[in-house]
């Protein structure tokens, strides 16, 4: 399936451009106060998404499966509520958003990780042990 490595590469290659907007805006500003939410949206945003995406891209068996697509949808929620949350937050206007974008960052990552171990990295079909596939 390449619809799940494409979603995730295309929203990394969208959040590196914004990211990269937004660098050179700040420093033309010589104002940083938003640097942690830059650098959040280029590490989840771009770092994160591409690793994901990259990863199914390599292991289509994992991208065919439901999961991936949840996985794509609570990735991007995270990306898009935890960026504007940091804003938010330095401003002193609240954390809530950015508590919300860190957890479901979190939720993303435990998939990731559950997703690796189910299904391992690699197009290989795993080895078939007394007639059933692992």
């Amino acid at each position: 399936m390449k619809e799940i490595p494409t979603r995730f590469l295309a929203l990394a290659a969208v959040a590196a451009l914004f990211g990269m907007i937004w660098g050179i805006q700040m420093s033309a500003s010589h104002d940083y106060t938003l640097s942690p939410a830059h650098g959040h949206l280029n590490l989840i945003g771009f770092v994160t998404m591409s690793i994901f995406g990259t990863y199914y891209a390599l292991t289509p068996r994992a991208a065919d499966r439901p999961l991936a697509k949840l996985h794509f949808w609570i990735a991007t929620a995270a990306v898009v509520l935890l960026a504007p949350g940091i804003v938010i937050a330095i401003t002193d206007r609240g954390e809530l958003l950015a508590q919300i974008g860190s957890l479901l960052a979190i939720l993303s990552m435990a998939l990731f990780a559950f997703t690796i171990v189910r299904y391992g990295v690699g197009p290989f079909v795993a080895a078939k042990t007394d007639g059933q596939e692992n």
